[in-house]
């Protein structure tokens, strides 16, 4: 087994491990991140019902209007996207959730993400 298919399975099975304990209801949702090499998504949902309350990316057309031509790194982007996940969920009424970093590490852009979200008044 090469060392990416190695490092993609060990992160889905830490990914699998913390989701066993990791739920979201109806009072706290979970916010979900997800992260790829170019990047970044993050979704809160509510499991009770299996249903996504808000989302946001690195790519469609509310992250353009809001970059508008701006040259951003990587980190940069993800307090972006934090940023509107925050404002989404505040807007439909979730002021606190659970954190599900889906396996990654809690840094680089999975923390700038995180701390943007809870700038932006989201609780966890």
């Amino acid at each position: 087994m090469n060392s990416a298919k190695r490092r993609s399975l060990e992160r889905s099975r830490r990914a699998a491990r913390v989701r066993k304990s990791v739920s979201g209801t109806v009072e706290r949702p979970r916010l979900c991140v997800r992260r790829s090499i170019s990047h970044i998504y993050a979704q809160i949902i509510d499991d009770t019902q299996g249903k996504t309350v808000a989302h946001a990316g690195s790519v469609g057309k509310e992250f353009a209007q809001r970059v508008s031509g701006k040259k951003l790194n990587k980190t940069e982007v993800s307090k972006i996207v934090g940023e509107m996940v925050a404002e989404m969920a505040i807007g439909k009424g979730v002021k606190s959730v659970v954190f599900d970093r889906k396996g990654y590490l809690y840094h680089g852009r999975v923390k700038a993400l995180a701390e943007a979200a809870r700038g932006k008044g989201l609780e966890f």
